[in-house]
């Protein structure tokens, strides 16, 4: 699977990195700059769908994406590694975590979705499936996830992005995996060093959820509240994400 991971790093600590409903492989933002490529080697994936596997056609669910990143481990000779997901990503790290534990050293969600999904109410529901079709819906909902505080250009260039690097099918299949996949009963209790990154202005998946979900699921579990970020902390800051992530890690990964 070379061609659906960009790899950066040849460092000792190996991370495999999963994007969001909005993103791909190569849209980590400007966070990438800034990793330290000599103490990490960092795979980012490509999901089904997306990217440089736009076209790759499904299953598009967590379930698939999770074995994706076994087979990426497998490609790569990685044994043991961590796992860092954003948003969606992080469902799918944490399905690896249940399916493979003996793999993952540590995972890191930034303002990622638990295990225990995304619950929705019906107005909210049906606007978020229109997100597939209407380049609008999808700005729309960048705006809210970053507390409608973000320059106008800056949204625009995540809309094209998106609309460039996904295909419609494998979107609109994506809201329903990350939303309504359930399986907390398989992690919950796992003691492996967790960290938890959410954005001060994100108001889905902020420190309140962060704080009811991944915080009880795992005991060891610590939070990091991003100042000045929403749900794009890689974007909004990458310099202090790249920072606490990176530090985060060392610690848990001794090499």
């Amino acid at each position: 699977m070379p061609q659906t991971a960009q790899i950066i790093g040849s460092g000792p600590r190996k991370v495999i990195a999963v994007h969001g409903w909005f993103g791909h492989a190569r849209g980590w933002g400007p966070f990438l700059h800034h990793l330290d490529t000599s103490r990490f080697s960092y795979a980012f994936m490509d999901v089904r769908g997306y990217g440089a596997r736009r076209g790759s056609g499904g299953p598009y669910t967590i379930e698939q994406i999770a074995r994706d990143v076994r087979t990426l481990a497998a490609h790569l000779g990685w044994e043991r590694y961590a796992l860092m997901g954003h948003s969606m990503g992080g469902s799918a790290i944490q399905y690896v975590l249940a399916e493979h534990p003996e793999s993952v050293q540590a995972l890191v969600g930034i303002t990622p979705v638990p295990a225990s999904g995304v619950p929705f109410d019906a107005d909210g529901w049906a606007y978020f499936q229109r997100a597939a079709a209407e380049p609008a819906v999808r700005r729309g909902i960048i705006d809210r996830t970053t507390g409608e505080r973000l320059t106008h250009v800056w949204l625009d260039d995540m809309v094209r992005s998106s609309l460039a690097h996904s295909d419609v099918e494998a979107f609109a299949a994506y809201l329903d995996a990350w939303a309504n996949t359930r399986f907390v009963e398989r992690i919950q209790g796992r003691t492996l060093p967790v960290l938890v990154v959410a954005g001060e202005h994100d108001p889905a998946l902020g420190p309140d959820t962060c704080r009811s979900t991944w915080l009880q699921h795992y005991p060891s579990a610590r939070l990091e509240v991003m100042a000045n970020a929403g749900h794009y902390p890689m974007d909004e800051t990458p310099i202090a994400l790249a920072t606490v992530v990176e530090r985060f890690l060392c610690e848990a990964m001794q090499a």
